[in-house]
């Protein structure tokens, strides 16, 4: 699994923060066990949000990439730079 970009880190951190704040208020809970239950979808719903960020192009599989390439041309034959293997030229 590739290491997370400072993108996603924002966004999932974010989403935890503020959604766990968003639950707190709007429930009124003040029991044990209903503040565990919002801390854990809350880190739940970061992890979404954190995944489905797109990724840059960069860090993109090196095998995703090479399937869109195209071929490579059959390698040319060299001529040597001396005059001396050239045919002798029609006047």
């Amino acid at each position: 699994m590739p290491r997370p970009t400072a993108a996603q880190l924002a966004y999932g951190s974010c989403t935890v923060l503020f959604s766990t704040l968003a639950m707190l208020l709007l429930s009124q809970t003040s029991s044990g066990l209903g503040v565990v239950v919002i801390a854990l979808s809350a880190l739940v719903l970061g992890l979404l949000v954190a995944m489905t960020v797109p990724t840059p192009k960069s860090a993109a599989r090196p095998s995703s990439a090479a399937a869109t390439e195209q071929p490579v041309p059959q390698r040319r034959e060299t001529v040597a730079a001396s005059g001396a293997s050239e045919p002798a030229r029609r006047a």
